[in-house]
């Protein structure tokens, strides 16, 4: 209870920092577009460099207090944006580097929570508890948006920013309250090669016959799906013709749909089986995603289809996150569960920002609606990594591995 108290409050300032930075690059410094590419190419390239080593880290050491000190960094971190708004020293310069550390110390804090959860629950809830975490993330992606806005219009955006680093500083109080022992690391009799223990996990589940492919499907899934992240508000506005107010809404409808889906993943996977659970909302989530190029016609019926593709989309990929991340934490042993996780981590965030380049190369050539359309076939080839694996058949989960 004190990590999903601690969680959903950091979730929800997190938001107002996601939306508060490009506002503040560009209402308070005048940002220019390839500024806001290299904020976002910043953003995203710590789980690339960063994720691996995470792992190593989390594996050697407690996980509470990594947690604790990724949050306080990171409340530091951030506190230092409406301190230089406030003597008017704030600059693009400093952006990039808050922007750099915070996703290396959330790399971090992900890779740690992710993997202190098996030790503070029973096996038999651990679907729950994932369940309940990924709910936190579903209420902060309804509620961030629109708060950030109001923040934003009454305080300015670098002021709005400060609740985030309140938060932080929240959520390390919490998970400083919690009680439960962590279990003891045993360190490697003899000292392994660094480069080796970081790529340890990466060959841990290339060989795991039920993680290679959702490895897979993360891989090329994340990468078609940075095809409509550059892209998305821009076909919106200028294709669909929507407004901003119209476009918020249909967004916040997707928040919903992680909420349905967070909520509802533990009994969608007993009742359907992990194997049938998976398969389902990967072709939920290929459907959705089809919606997105093939929305058309006078309104309200662009918007119709992007209400649908969010509400659907969301609900089945929260499902699947929950129950791959269960299953994730099911079968890894314990002293290689930070690697396992900073792998998968590795596999979705790392490629996300290739496609997003390459979807704005696409974009440019063909046009938007065009590579929307490619981006949506592309996922539905990702899904043959898990209709042709062990996965298909898999209907509880199985044993975990046995202890040293």
């Amino acid at each position: 209870m004190k990590l999903w108290i601690g969680q959903t409050i950091s979730e929800l300032g997190s938001r107002i920092t996601r939306e508060g930075l490009p506002l503040t690059a560009v209402l308070v410094l005048n940002a220019q577009p390839f500024q806001m590419g290299v904020m976002t190419a910043v953003g995203a390239a710590s789980a690339l460099l960063f994720g691996l080593v995470a792992g190593v880290f989390v594996d050697r050491m407690r996980r509470r207090p990594i947690m604790i000190a990724a949050d306080l960094a990171r409340a530091a971190i951030l506190f230092s944006i409406p301190i230089a708004a406030y003597f008017h020293r704030l600059a693009m310069a400093q952006l990039y580097v808050v922007i750099a550390l915070a996703g290396f110390f959330t790399v971090f804090f992900d890779v740690a929570y992710q993997t202190y959860l098996p030790s503070l629950v029973e096996r038999e809830n651990l679907l729950e508890g994932n369940s309940k975490l990924a709910m936190s993330t579903a209420t902060a992606e309804i509620a961030g948006p629109s708060l950030t806005g109001m923040l934003v219009q009454l305080l300015t955006a670098p002021i709005a920013i400060l609740f985030d680093a309140v938060s932080f500083l929240f959520s390390a109080l919490c998970v400083s309250l919690i009680r439960k022992p962590e279990p003891v690391y045993q360190p490697p009799a003899e000292a392994g090669n660094p480069k080796q223990e970081a790529m340890a996990g990466l060959r841990f589940v290339v060989k795991h016959p039920l993680l290679r492919p959702l490895a897979g499907f993360f891989a090329t899934a994340f990468l078609f799906f940075g095809f409509a992240g550059p892209l998305y508000v821009l076909y919106a506005i200028r294709e669909l013709h929507l407004g901003p107010a119209a476009l918020g809404f249909a967004i916040a409808v997707g928040g919903v749909g992680n909420m349905i889906g967070s909520s509802l993943a533990p009994r969608i996977g007993r009742r359907l089986g992990l194997g049938r659970t998976f398969m389902t909302a990967v072709l939920v989530l290929v459907f959705s995603f089809s919606l997105i190029p093939l929305a058309r016609g006078p309104a309200p019926w662009p918007l119709v289809f992007l209400m649908v593709s969010q509400l659907l989309g969301d609900i089945a990929f929260a499902t699947y996150l929950v129950n791959e991340l269960t299953l994730r934490q099911t079968v890894a042993p314990e002293n290689m569960l930070g690697r396992v996780n900073a792998a998968m981590q590795l596999m979705g965030r790392g490629v996300y920002p290739i496609g997003a380049m390459l979807g704005g190369f696409l974009a440019g050539h063909l046009g938007v609606r065009a590579t929307l359309g490619i981006g949506a076939c592309g996922l539905l080839c990702s899904s043959t990594w898990l209709i042709a694996s062990p996965l298909r058949s898999l209907h509880e989960m199985p044993d975990g591995p046995e202890k040293n």
